[in-house]
This record gives structure tokens, C-alpha cells and sequence, in this order.
């Protein structure tokens, strides 16, 4: 995993030539496209700080990256800035996640949301088309701590769905139940698994283990299809658990989605979704025929200007600037449970995350208040509390924290 950090002069000026390469709303006679500039009135192209704002200039000139440029062609209005979000997609899938160059397809969606939904979609399809499948026959299998996402992906697509039981102490899928839903399924006539593993799930970080899963698929050659939501640990653990098996290298992953705007600091709506190639063919929109390149997305046009700003915040660091900085995640989020562990304070935490659950009762509410710790539900008495080490959660909040829970 290697990809050498830029100047800032150096990717106001890639930016810069990328743009120059788009056909532009200012410039060029375009006609045709239904789109524009943003609003002048608000937004003026000729502002002086626009000089040294790649991102915010290419925001206002508002390319638009419909379609799937990892596919043999797409809209060349905006080619310019779409070879900046292919690099981006190079990055991800290469050098963070090993996969071969040409091996995969993806692009920068409006969040991990759209890319989890974007997965189970092509996966249904795939059954579908390559296997005669019934709907019915296809099942969904996912920890009960996975994102909401999924249970949004498989009402909209109507899937059947099963949750596997975490161990409540721990958060540990409970094999043995996974085992036991597997048979039921198979005994109902479900012939087609999908399964949604997690790399860091949003409340407690926990990682999902897919040798153990796949040993259990194995053993009831199941028909199947793996779909990786890493869209909060895709940006932190890769970079603090070097040899993992949550890559492109391992033949049973076929599709990732992860998330710039957590772990990276991008703007809020940039997902970015990987899967193996030519699966994504699956779901190919041949409706929109006046797309070169015709559609394979689920949200259709789509911003460049995110992608754009996720790849100058990649590029700014480096691989070995983006290590650093994880680690420093690591660094605080250890201290943190130095002191909980001298506290005597029960809290779930995997050595190689950056989020903390601290189970009710042990702290303060005064306290979870005091430093907006996210309760487990809303709906009714949370069971966890949680804390999530991100860029402003500097050593000096750390350190007030830990003070006060000392004094109480």
C-alpha cells in the first residue's frame, strides 16, 4: 500500500488541468446538457480566493459524473475531472484494498447508504439472471449491529432478511445461531445467500470474521455472494491492522462500500462503492440511452466535485501521511481506555478502532451529556454509550475528558 503525497501546488494544478479539460459552462456551446453552472448570484466564478480553492472551483463549475466511468466509455463532457475520480477509485481499490488494476468497477456515490443498497441490487440481479432465481429464493444474512442501511436495501428491493445475534457482551456473531438460520433458510427453499459482513459497524466497531463465515458457507456449499460494509472502518482499519483479510485479495469479497466524509474529512455525500468486475453489468440502466456509457448507478447524476475533494485529501497525506494520522486515532482512543480499564469502567472497544462503547450506568449521565456520547437507541433506555476519536477530538478534550471521570 503505496501512493506518494502532493503539494498543494501540485493538486490546485492537476485540478486545475482537469477542469481546463471539461468542456465548460462558461466557455463551450453546450446546449444539449441539462444542467448549468451553480447560480452566479450566489456563487461567483470569479471570485480572487477561487485561485487556491481547487475543490470550491470545481464545485461552482459543477461537473457532473453521471454514469460508470470504470466502464468502456462515459459522458466526455466532464472527462477531465472523471480521470481524477478514477485515480480516486485506483487508490481505493489497489492501493488500500489490493485489488488488481481492471479488476473492479466503481464509483463515487452519494453516500455508503446508496453503495450498500447499490451491492444487494446487483446481487439480486445476479441471481436472478444468471440462475433463474426466484425473489423468494434469495436471502439476506447480517449481524444485528449492521447498519440500517441494509434493512432500507432489502424493504426497497424486497429481500428476505435475516439477523444473526451478537453476543451482548462482546457484540461476537453467534455462529451457532448463523448455523441454525442457514438450515431454516435452506429447509423454506431459499437456494441464494447474500451476506453483508462489517468492517467497524457504527456503534460499536466491531469487525465481522470472515474466515469463520466462510468456513460455515463452506460447509453448506452455499451459493453466494459477500458484500464488505466498511463504510466507517474502510479508512482506519487497513491503515492500523495491516495484514487483514478485509481486501480484494480474498477471493470470497466481491464487493466494498466505504465512506470519505468520516474517517477522510471529505464533504458529506461521498461514498464510494468497489465491486468485482463485470458484475455490476447486472443492473446496467439500457434505458438511458442518451448517456454514453450508458447507467449502471442507482442515484444517476452525481457531483465530481466530492470525488474531486476525497482524492485531494488522499493525495495531500499520502499513504504514509494517512497511517500517521489513523494511528494518532488509536494513540488518543488508547489513552481513553487506559483510564477506563483503571476505572474499572466495561466497555467494548476492537484494538484497531477508534470507537468506544461504555455500557450504561458505568459513567455519568451528567457526563454523556456533557461530552455528547450517542446512546445506542433513542427509542427507548440505551443499553451503550458511545465516544468515536475523529480530527477534533484533540489531547486536550481527551485529556478533560479523562479528568472528569476521574473526579466522579
Amino acid at each position: 500500500m503505496y501512493w506518494a503525497a502532493k503539494s498543494f501546488e501540485d493538486i490546485n494544478k492537476i485540478v486545475t488541468e482537469a477542469l481546463n479539460i471539461n468542456s465548460s459552462y462558461h466557455k463551450h456551446k453546450i446546449m444539449g446538457i441539462p444542467a448549468t453552472y451553480l447560480d452566479p448570484k450566489i456563487f461567483p466564478p470569479n471570485a480572487d480566493f477561487l485561485y487556491n480553492s481547487p475543490y470550491i472551483r470545481c464545485f461552482i463549475e459543477n461537473p457532473n459524473h453521471i454514469g460508470l466511468h470504470t466502464y468502456n466509455s462515459s459522458l466526455p463532457t466532464f472527462k477531465g475531472t472523471q480521470k481524477i475520480e478514477l485515480d480516486l477509485l485506483r487508490i481505493c481499490a489497489e492501493e488500500i484494498f489490493q485489488g488488481e488494476s481492471n479488476s473492479y468497477d466503481g464509483y463515487i456515490a452519494p453516500g455508503g447508504t446508496e453503495c450498500n443498497i447499490q451491492a444487494l441490487w446487483i446481487f439480486r440481479e445476479y441471481f436472478i439472471k444468471k440462475s433463474n432465481s426466484k425473489i423468494d429464493e434469495i436471502a439476506v444474512l447480517f449481524s444485528e449491529d449492521s447498519h440500517y442501511s441494509i434493512h432500507k436495501a432489502c424493504n426497497i428491493l424486497r429481500l428476505n432478511f435475516q439477523q444473526i445475534k451478537v453476543n451482548f457482551n462482546n457484540r461476537y456473531l453467534d455462529l451457532e445461531y448463523l448455523e441454525k438460520i442457514i438450515n431454516k433458510l435452506k429447509h423454506k427453499g431459499v437456494k441464494y445467500f447474500i451476506f453483508v459482513l462489517n468492517l467497524g459497524t457504527t456503534m460499536f466497531g466491531s469487525i465481522d470474521p470472515i474466515s469463520k463465515i466462510n468456513a460455515i458457507i463452506k460447509s453448506h456449499n452455499l451459493n453466494h455472494k459477500i458484500h464488505i460494509d466498511a463504510a466507517f472502518g474502510g479508512f482506519i482499519y487497513p491503515f492500523t491492522s495491516l495484514n487483514n483479510e478485509f481486501n480484494f485479495n480474498n477471493t470470497l469479497i466481491d464487493s466494498i462500500s466505504l465512506d470519505g466524509h468520516k474517517m477522510l474529512e471529505a464533504p458529506y455525500g461521498t461514498g464510494i462503492f468497489l465491486i468485482r468486475k463485470n458484475l455490476i453489468n447486472n443492473i446496467l440502466t439500457k434505458e438511458a440511452s442518451y448517456i454514453q456509457g450508458l447507467d449502471h448507478t442507482l442515484c444517476g447524476s452525481r457531483s465530481g466535485a466530492n470525488a474531486i475533494a476525497t482524492w485531494m485529501i488522499l493525495n495531500i497525506y499520502g499513504s504514509e501521511g494517512i497511517i500517521r494520522r489513523m494511528k494518532e486515532f488509536i494513540k488518543k482512543t488508547d489513552k481513553i481506555c487506559n483510564t477506563l480499564n483503571k476505572l474499572n469502567i466495561d466497555y467494548i472497544r476492537n484494538k484497531n478502532m477508534n470507537i468506544i462503547s461504555i455500557r450504561d450506568g458505568q459513567i455519568p449521565k451528567n457526563i454523556c451529556n456533557k461530552y455528547t456520547l450517542v446512546p445506542n437507541t433513542h427509542i427507548k433506555k440505551p443499553t451503550w454509550w458511545k465516544i468515536v476519536v475523529m480530527e477534533h477530538v484533540n489531547w486536550n478534550l481527551v485529556n478533560q475528558f479523562i479528568n472528569d471521570l476521574k473526579q466522579t
